[in-house]
């Protein structure tokens, strides 16, 4: 198998692993605390961007495991579990090299176009169907 393969085999699993986490998280949120507030988000959000911290620290010093163990613990399970964290490390990268308005801009970029974007999609959906 080439390496090329085995990244994205390996991406792909963690992925997998990565969402059914996520759906739990959602499930035992909702059964714990209700459905009427985001709980199950907002978690997976912050110990998503807390654990991709976590990553980035250790591989930023630490060269064991490299790129196939990055690939399948960052892009694969955390990028299953919150694609926030991915966000947040790119927010991070950007204030670590000094592009301080970038990443000011990114990040309310990021968060305001989203919004923004699912009210449109929801919106244009709805007006399509009605």
């Amino acid at each position: 198998m080439s390496h090329h393969a085995l990244a994205l085999l390996l991406i792909f699993l963690g992925g997998g692993l990565g969402s059914m986490l996520r759906h739990l998280v959602n499930q035992g949120s909702a059964a714990v605390f209700g459905v009427n507030f985001g709980w199950g988000t907002l978690f997976v959000n912050i110990v998503g961007s807390f654990a991709m911290g976590l990553l980035a620290g250790w591989f930023a010093f630490r060269s064991e495991g490299g790129e196939l163990l990055q690939l399948f613990l960052a892009t694969g399970i955390l990028g299953g579990f919150t694609t926030f964290s991915a966000f947040s490390l790119d927010a991070l990268l950007l204030w670590e090299r000094g592009q301080i308005p970038a990443a000011l801009i990114y990040s309310a970029g990021s968060v305001g176009g989203a919004i923004i974007s699912v009210f449109a999609g929801s919106l244009t959906m709805r007006s399509w169907l009605s």
